[in-house]
């Protein structure tokens, strides 16, 4: 009883401060941050936001020779040091070790009890499911940000498999399928060109495409589409809507809130004078039915006209509370558009530089993109592709008018384009040409040969007869 009096009162039921903390010696339930330890806690969380995976993070500490947690706490807390944590797994840190790290909310300020329980004291300690949890939040300082917190529990999400290349791709889980709804598929491979040059392939399918799990007599095509060219989309479309969000505040606010069911705010209006007639209203009601029932109770009301009355004030005061709930629902989205926008111009804020895309920019300006299939344009492979920002979703920013030199740029573009596109045809007919004139001569040779070994054989043959007479 003590022990679930103290958890429910938000108090920590660790006997131990987590690797990272300190009890307080003036409050042991209060925890002070450890600064040696939790600027290891802080690198482990920024090594996890710049899309290092689990094993890689434990590499890099262990190769910088770094304490591990059980060996810290040990030494720091005056303890003896057990088999798993003494001087020969001193620097050993482990995959499970980092996850756990990074997965704690304790770590952005938070208390979370009743992690683990058992029946009876006879049982052992088991995991409690996350819903049975009590999280009591900003208990204790916090050593990374609740957004920093964020981004690395969604890199997390992301797979980091061993394979030639050895990197994360950071928009795997990001990637859609626009016709199928499916994630899309993340193919890297080394090729080599004939001149022995190596070059990395990058790119992306969908998941349904040969794939004998989801084939149907319909199954979706390839939706093929590069790495590079997703990235080149993201950075445009995060600096295209950034400079638009800072350059006209105003404007860009008004634009969230018209993507929204409410498009203006004088339906905000509207809809809050609606919500207090009706909450007015409903007051009334409560008033009418009171009397109603007095009336009623001094006999003054017969019980067929009070059952009418009162049936049809409660329908009335029903039907009113299902629209202000509806209402205030609408309103609390309303609120919540201008929130978001809000939010984003923060994080548009925080970045300065837009000229590269970096992993933690994905991580925290993309919620996920949807790519359609590829069509044929006046010979040119078009590709929709559609980019949805986090806070804001898919806005649609009103496009810059192009000076004369972007537009001659964007001509020349499309010229080198073409020249590649037949370059590229001419190439592969002289190939196609090559190869049958080549098929045509070893075909030739093949007759030629067969040729001149029939006629040796046609000059031999009456020799050949005439001996076998002879001998007969």
């Amino acid at each position: 009883m003590a022990y679930q009096t103290k958890g429910r009162a938000g108090k920590p039921t660790t006997n131990a401060a987590i690797y990272g903390y300190r009890k307080d010696p003036e409050d042991k339930d209060h925890w002070l941050i450890d600064e040696e330890a939790a600027a290891v806690v802080r690198r482990i969380y920024q090594l996890a936001i710049s899309g290092k995976g689990y094993a890689e993070i434990a590499r890099i500490l262990r190769d910088d020779r770094i304490e591990t947690p059980a060996y810290y706490l040990a030494h720091r807390n005056g303890r003896t040091v057990n088999a798993h944590g003494g001087e020969g797994h001193r620097y050993d840190w482990y995959v499970t070790t980092i996850g756990a790290i990074i997965a704690k909310p304790e770590y952005k300020g938070d208390t979370v009890n009743f992690r683990t329980g058992h029946k009876s004291y006879k049982d052992k300690r088991t995991k409690n499911p996350e819903e049975d949890w009590l999280i009591f939040e900003n208990t204790h300082e916090a050593i990374v940000d609740p957004e920093t917190w964020a981004l690395a529990q969604r890199a997390a999400k992301v797979i980091h498999r061993t394979d030639t290349v050895g990197e994360a791709n950071p928009l795997t889980g990001l990637m859609f399928c626009a016709d199928c709804g499916h994630r899309m598929y993340n193919h890297r491979h080394w090729n080599t060109t004939p001149k022995g040059k190596k070059y990395l392939i990058d790119s992306y399918e969908c998941g349904t495409f040969n794939c004998e799990r989801h084939r149907t007599e319909h199954h979706c095509c390839s939706h093929h589409i590069s790495t590079k060219a997703v990235r080149s989309l993201i950075l445009d479309a995060v600096r295209h809507v950034s400079r638009y969000a800072l350059e006209d505040e105003e404007g860009f606010i008004q634009k969230v809130r018209e993507e929204s069911e409410i498009r203006h705010e004088e339906s905000a209006k509207e809809l809050k004078r609606k919500l207090r007639r009706d909450e007015k209203r409903c007051k009334e009601l409560d008033t009418l039915l009171k009397k109603l029932y007095e009336s009623y109770a001094l006999g003054k009301l017969p019980e067929k006209r009070y059952e009418a009355l009162s049936s049809e004030y409660e329908q009335e005061q029903a039907d009113l509370e299902e629209s202000i709930a509806a209402g205030q629902q609408e309103l609390d989205a309303y609120n919540e558009d201008t929130n978001r926008a809000d939010k984003f111009l923060e994080l548009a804020r925080k970045y300065t530089d837009f000229t590269e895309l970096t992993t933690p920019m994905i991580y925290e300006f993309v919620g996920k993109i949807l790519v359609h299939k590829a069509e044929k344009t006046d010979g040119e492979r078009v590709q929709e592709v559609e980019i949805y920002l986090k806070y804001v979703g898919k806005v649609d920013i009103p496009e810059p008018e192009l000076t004369s030199e972007e537009l001659e740029e964007e001509e020349k573009a499309k010229w080198r384009r073409k020249q590649a596109r037949d370059y590229h045809y001419r190439k592969k007919a002289r190939q196609q040409a090559q190869a049958a004139a080549t098929s045509r001569l070893y075909q030739n040779n093949r007759r030629s040969q067969s040729e001149w070994r029939l006629m040796r054989l046609t000059h031999k043959l009456p020799l050949f007869v005439s001996t076998v007479w002879s001998l007969m």
